[in-house]
């Protein structure tokens, strides 16, 4: 498991209780100390009980040597990197799964294309859904789904998370599982900014159906199916990540609501909130397929423009009419 945040702490402390012999790989010594010593990681996840089968170091090779199966769950910024020394470090036939919910910027290069270019010749899988990390950790029920194009590595990853209180669906659509957790995480941030505003229920709920519906878009676009964006990776995680209180992505957009800058916004949470990276990823491919994405260029409009947040919204409401 490389990552020590909170999500691959919480993942990997859930496959630790599964009976699967876990290794988290992160950078911080002392962090890893911590986890090893005092079962916990204080940084992200602290008081959680930790399960022994889980083991924290440093140490690249010791962690994803011998691994069957390698979960990337780190930033998406940082991805590329990894990904090209694991390449050399990972075993023969290992699978690389990715857990990381974002969009290269520059390249725009989905994590699944990041990790076949710099970590060649091994089989791929993504896992995404609506999963926020606290519950997961504290074993509360959650559904997710696996995507790789070779059902077969689907199924086996399937079958490595599944529990009583951990559900995976499995699925062949890569670009749509991929395309639909990086996007919601764009929506989930204009969700933050109509709370921020002070709105009501009715504009989350025009927000997420119109968020969705722009997400499938761009989906279907890249080469993914539109059923997928009604799915868990899609509509549940969309739904989670823009109602949730423990959604970074939306705390940092009711901070923008509320009239802070996005450097502000972003420095409340050591976590990274991968909406903020993905939103500029996100309308340079909707340039490039001239797919029309006004609620996401709207939120460009806000982080990196200055535009008034207020404004944006209300530009939303008075777009031309047409139909549904």
């Amino acid at each position: 498991m490389l990552g020590g945040g909170s999500w691959g702490t919480a993942l990997g402390a859930h496959l630790a209780r599964s009976g699967h012999d876990v290794r988290l790989w992160l950078r911080e010594g002392e962090l890893a100390r911590a986890i090893n010593e005092r079962r916990e990681n204080p940084a992200y996840l602290p008081g959680i009980a930790l399960p022994q089968g889980l083991q924290a170091t440093t140490d690249l090779v010791s962690a994803a040597g011998a691994a069957e199966s390698v979960f990337v769950v780190i930033p998406s910024e940082f991805c590329r990197s990894i990904y090209r020394q694991l390449g050399p470090v990972v075993r023969e036939g290992a699978v690389l799964v990715s857990a990381t919910k974002g969009i290269e910027t520059g390249s725009l290069s989905r994590m699944t294309e990041v990790a076949a270019a710099e970590a060649p010749g091994h089989p791929l899988a993504v896992v995404s859904g609506p999963s926020f990390a606290l519950e997961v950790a504290q074993g509360q029920p959650t559904t997710v789904v696996v995507a790789a194009f070779d059902m077969a590595v689907a199924e086996a990853v399937q079958r490595a998370l599944s529990t009583r209180t951990f559900r995976a669906y499995s699925s062949d659509d890569v670009v749509g599982v991929e395309v639909a957790g990086a996007l919601k995480n764009v929506i989930a941030i204009a969700a933050g900014i109509i709370d921020g505003l002070g709105y009501g229920h009715n504009t989350v709920a025009a927000l997420i159906t119109r968020g969705l519906a722009e997400m499938t878009r761009l989906a279907v676009a890249l080469g993914g199916r539109a059923d997928t964006l009604s799915g868990l990776a899609g509509l549940g995680d969309l739904v989670l990540t823009c109602t949730g209180a423990l959604s970074r992505n939306r705390r940092v957009g009711q901070a923008l609501g509320a009239g802070r800058t996005l450097a502000e916004a972003t420095a409340e949470t050591p976590m990274v909130a991968e909406g903020v990276r993905t939103t500029l990823a996100a309308c340079a491919l909707a340039g490039r397929t001239g797919i029309e994405m006004p609620i996401a260029r709207q939120m460009e409009a806000v982080m990196y423009h200055g535009k008034p947040a207020r404004d944006a919204v209300e530009e939303l409401m008075l777009r031309s009419l047409k139909r549904e």
